[in-house]
């Protein structure tokens, strides 16, 4: 069975679904995608660069042979790829781009098969449109915001709270100078599709914790409306005893290497004094990564944090379970 869908049946269904799948190149996936959905290309990256090049310089007509035998070996591919994810009668969704043929062929195919299939009307680009007017109106929020210095467990405290946002998690990103050892960050639609995902699944009839972010998190930065709610949240800031914040710091960097220290360093050149620097950099290469890090935090990230004038409560979390106990009698209070 197929059958074409609008963006919002797909989205009111979309927990219904065994799989979804991206019928667009590796690339475009890569790049961004529909949380949750694989990528089974009807074109390869350079199968669809020469396409579209024959379309351009060519025909319409050649273009979709090429494209159409392409597709053919593919999807001859993809047939036992997708029997291996879910047995055949299931139900999937599937898009491309615009809802265009990539989508189609896939979707006639797997439909033949016995496969249930809904294929999206107006594909990724009517997905990416529910998703920009969503973060630009969305009306609900009652944001509880966790504040305070680096290394103070605020992300670790999000980790074991119920309706909870972590920003740094979506953005792959620690949210700070160092905070980019965690790897490759998402594209900025990339992230706004996961945050997107998240905020509707909260449940907005309680108050929701999330971390008080700069509105840039590494490459990626928030959507206005959400930090604005965020900035008119009741706020919590968290201490905790220096020990304790450079245990963390160095559970956090422990894969640190050479080439990333010294790139960091010398981005926080302009904030951290000539003399704090030098002794960071000769306990580093003493291998002291504990002095290292309680230099830094002292000297550099503490200098940096600008304390919010507004601050509701203050919990020092020298003990994650009694801090947890603490913020969920908030969460009863309010």
């Amino acid at each position: 069975m197929l059958q074409t869908i609008s963006t919002e049946t797909f989205l009111r269904e979309e927990e219904t679904y065994d799989l979804i799948i991206d019928a667009r190149s590796p690339a475009e996936y890569h790049h961004s995608k529909i949380p949750n959905a694989i990528n089974l290309y009807a074109l390869s990256d350079e199968e669809h660069h020469e396409v579209g090049y024959i379309h351009k310089q060519q025909s319409k007509n050649d273009a979709k042979l090429k494209g159409a035998s392409y597709i053919c070996c593919n999807a001859a591919r993809h047939i036992y790829t997708l029997n291996k994810q879910c047995k055949i009668g299931s139900k999937i969704a599937i898009y491309c781009a615009r809802g265009g043929l990539r989508s189609a062929s896939l979707a006639t195919i797997f439909s033949n098969i016995g496969y249930r299939v809904d294929r999206l009307e107006l594909g990724y680009k009517g997905y990416r449109s529910a998703v920009v007017s969503y973060l630009d109106t969305f009306d609900q929020g009652n944001f509880i915001v966790l504040g305070g210095n680096t290394g103070c467990g605020k992300t670790q405290l999000l980790q074991h709270l119920d309706n909870a946002i972590d920003l740094e998690g979506l953005a792959n990103h620690l949210g700070s100078t160092f905070g980019y050892i965690k790897g490759e960050q998402p594209s900025q639609k990339e992230f706004q599709n996961r945050l997107f995902w998240v905020l509707n699944r909260i449940d907005w009839n309680k108050p929701v914790f999330i971390e008080g972010e700069s509105k840039r998190i590494g490459t990626v930065i928030l959507p206005d409306l959400l930090y604005r709610k965020m900035g008119e949240g009741k706020r919590i800031e968290i201490t905790a005893p220096i020990e304790q914040r450079v245990a963390r710091i160095l559970r956090d960097y422990e894969q640190i290497d050479d080439a990333f220290f010294y790139h960091a360093m010398d981005t926080i050149t302009p904030y951290i004094k000539k003399i704090a620097k030098q002794q960071a950099i000769a306990y580093y290469q003493e291998k002291n990564l504990a002095k290292v890090a309680e230099i830094l935090l002292l000297d550099y990230y503490d200098n940096v944090y600008k304390k919010p004038q507004k601050i509701d409560f203050s919990i020092n979390n020298s003990d994650i379970n009694v801090t947890l106990s603490k913020l969920n009698n908030i969460l009863d209070t309010l």
